[in-house]
């Protein structure tokens, strides 16, 4: 059973995930993994191919804060890049879902889950909320981003209330609701689903 895992930036889907994997749970990272592409030859040639060589270093690396400046300011760009990366990602979960297939779920970690259509691939759906200005200060105090930054990848992520509403399950990680008795509840839930 494949549970997708979403939340807006800063929401704080990590931490909900470290829990899950201290049961036993694997948690395969679509972000973290997508990263690891854009050092594949042939990532880097399709993003040459569309966007130029303006977002290479002189050693042949991609700037990655020069070209998320892009991505997230413009919405075809955006789409660009998606195009060529989620097929990767989606190859490079099949590995890695084959190779956990001996448990009694998985968790797929995803910021853009329904953005990008992976929900369809998730058999249960969990969303981590967290309230806009709390998730702000939390990426300002963890990243080296600037406000505006911030702020322009949030525009670019469903907001929670979407989420929420083709969620099986939410997590409030809000810092008034604790997060261990909501992540043990649904971890219940799921391995009695499993059972059924």
């Amino acid at each position: 059973m494949v549970v997708g895992i979403t939340g807006g930036i800063g929401s704080g889907k990590s931490i909900v995930c470290s829990v899950f994997n201290a049961l036993g749970i694997p948690v395969y990272d679509a972000d973290t993994e997508a990263k690891k592409l854009y050092e594949i030859p042939e990532v880097i040639e399709e993003v040459k191919k569309t966007f130029g060589g303006k977002f290479f270093t002189a050693s042949g690396d991609l700037d990655k804060k020069k070209f998320a400046g892009l991505v997230f300011s413009d919405e075809v760009s955006l789409k660009k890049i998606n195009a060529i990366i989620h097929p990767f990602v989606k190859k490079n979960f099949k590995i890695w879902k084959k190779a956990n297939g001996g448990n009694p779920y998985m968790l797929k970690e995803a910021a853009i889950l329904f953005e990008s259509g992976t929900n369809k691939g998730c058999d249960k759906v969990i969303t981590v909320t967290a309230p806009e200005a709390l998730r702000i200060q939390r990426i300002l105090a963890r990243d080296n981003r600037t406000r505006e930054q911030v702020e322009k990848i949030i525009q670019h992520q469903w907001n929670d209330a979407e989420k929420i509403k083709r969620s099986d399950f939410v997590i409030e990680n809000d810092e008034l609701h604790l997060v261990l008795p909501q992540v043990l509840k649904i971890h219940e839930e799921l391995l009695k689903l499993k059972t059924e």
